[in-house]
């Protein structure tokens, strides 16, 4: 009985968010929301906006609550990326130290692991949830472009493009559950953006989830490749492990999230009937305690595909005319030989090489690196953000600049031409000194986060992104 089962889905939902933050307990979460939608009619199959007791702030609805998705922006990169021609999955992208200018100073994404794997597929990149690539392929768009697509998938964001910056790329917009779960049925959807209707022929507000009409917002092959790469369990296993709380018995494309200083973890993916958001953290905006997308919101997405599934497996979606399947050799990546997806004619020109939109813009970047003079890095003035995604110990600042004395808060730490720091929330002062013990220069910098007590865990694929 379908009505009986979407029901049942319903209270699922509730009681898979509880007894998921009854796990997370000690790790300060408190809250959870959870939306289900059919993918046909946009109708709404499950809402949970609040697990009520226990929450601090059991009356706000988090469905429909603004927070900052993470990694759970990625595929609309790598959409419009595919859609323009940059790169199709099997491109090889630079996964290195990147300096990206904006107004504020130099951007430096970094990692999960603080590791650089060199050059990486597109699949591999957007499977396993690398932030490096992202941002890279993001600095690729025309001005704009990612703003405009995002909106237009109805995510109305608050400010501008050039405020968000190249960080769009890694989430740090803000949005809600609802429509960032409604963007991803777009992608379920072939690239066509519909309505959510709680009854129906019963739209919600236009404020909920963007435009009331439907309209195609991504090209259907460029939605193909991104549902084919986001359903790879292969394409994650770098970073999630073949085992995780991802892996479903059919067809299921999904993406986590986390944001900055673990403040929300996201779970959203589809099959082929509906599309599933979870958002797990506090209601009062406060961070939790080693919670990422794979450990806080992944489980509660799993039990509801599964059930929602139990009786008929999902089938993956059947390419859409003009899209391609092409061997590809990836051994300049230390990738296994394979056969992957192209738009039109892309397998001649983009399978198996780097991207030459990619490769002119590490260019110019190395090109563009200044040698150092006194301190070259950090910058007077920086502010640094801890990354929750990666482990405390594998987060370091790099000190740069010539021989000396590196003295931080008026300690000294060492000599050389560089140093790594492992950071330290607070305001600080660098000082370097040359062979005399006189300051060349001095800098002040703030880093801002979190930093969580270190406690032994088990060997576990942890989540980057």
């Amino acid at each position: 009985d379908p009505i009986r089962l979407l029901r049942v889905a319903a209270s699922l939902a509730w009681r898979s968010l509880r007894t998921q933050l009854a796990e997370l307990s000690g790790r300060h979460v408190e809250d959870g929301a959870v939306v289900v939608l059919d993918n046909a009619s946009g109708e709404v199959r499950a809402w949970v906006g609040s697990v009520g007791q226990g929450s601090s702030a059991p009356q706000v609805d988090a469905v429909l609550a603004r927070r900052q998705p993470g990694s759970t922006l990625k595929p609309f990169v790598y959409g419009l990326a595919f859609e323009q021609g940059l790169l199709s999955p099997a491109s090889l992208l630079d996964d290195t130290p990147a300096e990206v200018g904006t107004p504020a100073g130099l951007y430096r994404p970094r990692n999960y692991d603080g590791r650089y794997l060199g050059r990486v597929s597109a699949r591999t990149a957007l499977g396993a949830s690398l932030n490096v690539p992202a941002v890279r392929v993001g600095s690729l768009l025309p001005p704009e472009a990612l703003f405009e697509r995002l909106n237009a998938l109805g995510l109305e964001l608050p400010e501008t493009g050039g405020y968000y910056g190249p960080s769009l790329a890694l989430g740090s917009a803000d949005v809600t559950l609802l429509a960032l779960t409604n963007a991803y049925r777009t992608l379920a959807n072939g690239g066509v953006f519909g309505p959510v209707t709680l009854l129906p022929g019963r739209p919600l507000a236009h404020a909920a989830v963007g435009r009331s009409k439907h309209s195609r917002v991504f090209d259907a092959g460029a939605a193909f490749l991104v549902s084919d790469i986001l359903a790879d369990n292969n394409a994650r296993a770098l970073t999630f492990g073949l085992d995780s709380a991802l892996a479903t018995r059919g067809f299921a494309a999904v993406k986590t999230g986390t944001s900055k200083d673990m403040r929300d973890n996201w779970c959203i993916g589809y099959t082929d009937r509906y599309t599933v958001g979870v958002w797990v953290g506090n209601a009062s905006g406060a961070p939790m305690h080693e919670v990422s997308g794979i450990s806080g919101a992944a489980p509660v997405w799993q039990a509801l595909v599964n059930h929602l599934h139990a009786q008929r497996p999902s089938r993956a979606p059947t390419p859409p005319p003009g899209v391609l399947r092409r061997s590809v050799d990836l051994a300049a990546a230390g990738e296994p030989m394979r056969s992957d997806w192209f738009l039109g004619s892309q397998g001649a020109t983009l399978a198996a090489r780097q991207a030459p939109a990619v490769r002119t813009l590490i260019a110019r970047a190395r090109a563009a690196s200044p040698q150092p003079i006194g301190i070259s890095h950090p910058v007077d003035g920086s502010v640094f953000a801890i990354d929750p995604d990666i482990p405390p110990q594998a987060q370091r600042i790099a000190f740069e600049g010539e021989r000396g004395t590196w003295v931080l808060d008026g300690r000294p730490l060492g000599t050389g031409t560089s140093w790594r720091w492992p950071p330290q929330p607070g305001r600080h002062e660098l000082q370097l000194l040359d062979a005399r013990g006189h300051v060349l220069q001095r800098v002040r910098f703030e880093v801002r986060g979190w930093v969580p007590t270190p406690r032994p865990t088990a060997s576990r694929p942890r989540d980057r992104g």
